[in-house]
């Protein structure tokens, strides 16, 4: 196996900061969704499930483009963002938002299937007892479906460690700044004299995926065991 090279060490790091910064900042909207589908009852909930499971059927490459042109230098959402000197495609930002937007079903998902789970009676216990909708939300339906939010982030994290075809289009594949392990890859298996360090990633990669999975199954283990 070949030994890893410091360009490959950064595209390491880079992928884990990817991961973890889009599952932290998809926990609250992800909380947010899955409440409004679960417990809220309003027309035109189909399309809202329709457009957020959309990512999970779209090939990523779809996603990273209709981003590009969302936040490119004329896309609207872009153009203001240019006007207030915030620069987001091809930089680590624009690999964090488009692995959040790829993985955020997957973390919907796992919290609205906890969610359906609740004993509706403690809801109506909690309603009854004069508690505020905020009330049940932080005492009740929070603490329940920590199992789910635990689910979704780890299957989250470990789908946000392997995105590709989104990230390379909306932050390029720049070494050392957005080059995360699946970028590296590419680069590398594109280059016939480079199989070995391909394949040494590959590795590195099915090792961290392996370690995740391997989390996410012990703390279901011991979610399903407290409950």
């Amino acid at each position: 196996m070949t030994p890893l090279s410091p360009t490959d060490y950064d595209a390491i790091r880079l992928s884990l900061q990817v991961a973890v910064a889009a599952t932290l900042l998809s926990l609250p909207f992800g909380f947010a969704v899955a409440y409004l589908v679960t417990f809220v009852k309003f027309r035109g909930k189909v399309l809202l499930e329709v457009f957020i499971n959309m990512p999970l059927t779209l090939p990523p490459v779809v996603v990273g483009y209709f981003l590009l042109l969302l936040l490119g230098k004329h896309g609207w959402l872009g153009n203001l963002l240019n006007e207030a000197g915030i620069r987001l495609i091809f930089t680590l930002k624009a690999a964090v938002i488009a692995s959040a937007i790829v993985g955020f079903p997957l973390l919907v998902r796992s919290l609205r299937i906890c969610m359906e789970g609740i004993d509706p009676q403690l809801i109506s216990a909690s309603r009854t007892l004069g508690a505020r909708w905020y009330d049940t939300l932080l005492s009740v339906i929070l603490p329940l479906s920590v199992p789910g939010l635990t689910a979704g982030s780890s299957l989250m994290f470990a789908r946000s460690l392997g995105e590709f075809g989104a990230t390379i289009i909306v932050a390029g594949n720049i070494p050392g700044v957005t080059q995360t392990i699946p970028l590296a890859i590419y680069e590398y298996a594109s280059s016939p004299t480079s199989e070995n360090m391909a394949l040494t990633l590959c590795l590195v990669s099915v090792a961290i995926s392996i370690v995740v999975l391997f989390l996410h199954e012990m703390m279901a283990k011991k979610m399903a065991q407290r409950s």
